[in-house]
């Protein structure tokens, strides 16, 4: 098989995303008008005049040097990551250094080990077990031909030990939508169940709805409480605007008598559905808002034929005295397994304009941490 890498439209982009079981959201072409502060393109991989791969790549360019750009395919690119992957990446690699790019980073959605809900819970009941490595997992071949073949390529992994950094998280939690309603919620733990009985009984009521700033005015105050930098509004209404026009996002508002009392974002591609972002009040949180939420999102996800739900990002910490704890027993909770994916690699195409660009990047993240 011998590959091209050539521009797409849109349109053309849209057409191979809409053919696909499931794409991350992140790899769609409305994508493309949230990160209104990059620029940015569709690809696609050609077999002969077939089109077998797309990817929306997001060009950076370097501080003080325009001409280069760092191209970033976050959760991509659409390809077939079980083959081998030079014949699909080498042609990527050829066609952006010849396009100005300094470095290519890319996330491939591959999945490559598995914990189940007990094992992380039992991993944070445990005083000897801190990290959720330490527990056996389920591996995933693909996964690892995946690494495997990234690093023996000359690829750099960009994986911080606790999950998070620049990009998007490789430990993730799922929620596998086997089965109906009823078999879902059966694979929850009691204490989620009786939360979502808890905000029925008090009368929380559910809005599918577009108050934005309703709900960034809670987010703010999420964020304060919670002690994270909070998007502002123009970006939730930036992308709104972009995943409406493919029909993909939905803002699901909780009020109890009049009060709103938590909101969430959920966008679907295909058979998956993500929740994006949440925000609860910090008064009557007894009447389970969050989870009222969850429970919508996750009802309407079933409904539309998902296989998976993802609550998105998780740390691989499970000491219990870690800030994140919290979050993953709350995530735990829904019954679903603990994910790692690949990761984020780079594959510098320029290591005089790459080194310049990491040094940068790491004086400004000293920065950040010193202010």
């Amino acid at each position: 098989m011998t590959l091209t890498v050539r521009p797409i439209s849109a349109a053309v982009h849209l057409d191979f995303v809409q053919a696909q079981r499931s794409v991350s959201f992140l790899q769609t072409p409305s994508w493309a008008h949230v990160k209104t502060e990059w620029r940015s393109e569709s690809l696609g991989w050609y077999d002969d005049q077939w089109l077998v791969g797309a990817g929306l790549v997001l060009h950076r360019p370097v501080p003080r040097l325009e001409r280069f750009t760092l191209a970033y395919l976050p959760e991509g690119p659409v390809i077939d990551w079980t083959g081998k992957l030079d014949e699909w990446l080498r042609p990527l690699a050829m066609y952006l250094k010849a396009n100005g790019a300094f470095a290519i980073r890319l996330g491939p959605p591959v999945i490559t080990d598995t914990w189940t809900a007990a094992q992380v819970k039992e991993g944070i009941a445990d005083p000897n077990v801190t990290r959720l490595p330490q527990m056996p997992s389920v591996p995933d071949p693909v996964g690892t031909r995946v690494t495997e073949q990234l690093r023996a390529a000359g690829w750099l992994p960009q994986n911080p030990e606790d999950g998070f950094g620049t990009g998007h998280p490789q430990y993730n939690f799922e929620l596998p939508l086997n089965g109906s309603e009823d078999d879902v919620l059966r694979g929850m733990n009691q204490q989620w169940r009786r939360n979502i009985k808890k905000a029925a009984k008090e009368g929380v009521e559910l809005v599918v709805g577009d108050d934005l700033k309703a709900f960034h005015d809670l987010y703010v105050h999420t964020a304060e409480r919670d002690h994270f930098t909070p998007r502002p509004l123009r970006y939730f209404e930036t992308m709104f605007a972009a995943l409406r026009t493919e029909d993909r996002i939905r803002l699901y508002l909780a009020y109890h008598q009049g009060e709103l009392v938590a909101g969430a974002i959920m966008v679907r591609v295909g058979t998956q559905a993500w929740y994006a972002y949440g925000a609860s009040a910090t008064a009557k949180r007894e009447v389970r808002g969050s989870n009222a939420c969850q429970w919508a999102m996750i009802r309407d996800a079933i409904a539309a034929g998902c296989d998976v739900y993802s609550l998105r990002g998780i740390t691989p910490t499970l000491h219990a005295d870690d800030p994140h704890v919290g979050l993953i027993q709350f995530k735990v909770g829904t019954g679903g397994q603990a994910v790692r994916y690949v990761g984020e690699w780079d594959l510098p195409l320029r290591p005089l304009v790459y080194r310049a660009f990491d040094a940068y990047m790491t004086q400004r993240e000293r920065r950040r941490h010193s202010s």
